[in-house]
């Protein structure tokens, strides 16, 4: 029987969901389809369905973060 928490086996995932990538962020499963919609983070289509790879997470944080850097 497994007994790892479902955060850790989260971590290893390629492609998320979006609501799992909403999580990550600590936003609304809408806030992150705003974010698909304009570009601002990355997804690809399965299908029907819609993942964001897990690599855009960090991607995406980390354009955040320079954009608001103080300017030296």
């Amino acid at each position: 029987m497994d007994t790892a928490p479902a955060d850790t086996f989260e971590n290893t995932l390629v492609l998320l969901t979006v609501e799992e990538a909403a999580r990550r962020l600590r936003i609304g499963r809408t806030v992150c389809y705003r974010l698909i919609g304009t570009g601002e983070l990355e997804s690809v289509p399965i299908g029907r369905l819609r993942r964001v790879p897990a690599v855009a997470i960090p991607e995406y944080v980390n354009r955040l973060r320079a954009a608001n850097k103080p300017a030296a």
